[in-house]
């Protein structure tokens, strides 16, 4: 969690448990109430602090709920499973199952909606929890980059647009298939996802991708032999 203190409000130095309570709190509230109910009050008694520490934290209930959602984010981790294909399905599975939980489901909808009217939470939100996960597609090309599987991008400026663009199709895919279409996001159809984003990253590299004719595409093999084969949906 990332939050700071306001410039120039003076006071005592934070207190990392006090955060890790308040930010609980509030989940379990979100569960409880739901977004229209839930209150700093509340959140302040499930926590045990003062009313007064949260608004030294945060300026309110939408800035409150973003950072307690943020930190549900934070959980997730790229662990080298070996090709591209098995740390992106890895990695999506983890993120899935992270937004079928009750209290970041509900509280992702929630100041979603209330973003469309509040330009200033949009951007906590896009601080907060889309800048701050885009260290997993930075770190997922890097090691595929190092192991071969993807080409080095042009300059820095299409790195980033590679990025950005990577980010936006892996979290609008599951964020769509669990939140609006309310489906799972399991194995099968992770699986699909990543094979459709492979193809797409090896037309990227500057080659067609391979169209099954058994000419070499150029760009990545998705998972490469034997892994583009565990990849395939079924």
């Amino acid at each position: 969690m990332q939050s700071s203190t306001p410039a120039g409000r003076a006071g005592r130095p934070r207190s990392a448990a006090a955060d890790t309570a308040i930010l609980a709190a509030t989940r379990a509230a979100l569960v409880d109430l739901g977004w229209s109910k839930l209150t700093l009050g509340d959140v302040a008694t499930r926590a045990g602090v003062a009313k007064t520490t949260l608004y030294r934290r945060w300026a309110g209930k939408n800035e409150l709920v973003v950072d307690a959602v943020a930190e549900l984010f934070d959980e997730l981790e790229l662990p080298d499973r070996g090709s591209l294909a098995a740390d992106i399905e890895g990695v999506v599975l983890q993120f899935a199952a992270i937004l079928a939980r009750p209290e970041a489901r509900s509280g992702l909808m929630a100041v979603v909606a209330e973003s469309t009217r509040d330009d200033a939470l949009r951007e906590r939100i896009r601080t907060s929890i889309v800048e701050r996960q885009k260290r997993l597609v930075l770190e997922g090309r890097a090691r595929a980059q190092a192991r071969g599987e993807l080409p080095p991008e042009n300059g820095a400026a299409e790195a980033a647009r590679t990025a950005d663009l990577i980010f936006d199709v892996v979290a609008g895919a599951v964020v769509h298939r669990t939140l609006v279409s309310a489906r799972a996001a399991d194995e099968e159809w992770v699986r699909g996802l990543t094979q459709v984003l492979l193809w797409g990253l090896a037309g990227a590299g500057g080659e067609p991708a391979d169209s099954g004719d058994g000419g070499d595409g150029g760009g990545v093999d998705p998972g490469g032999g034997a892994d583009a084969e565990a990849a395939a949906p079924r």
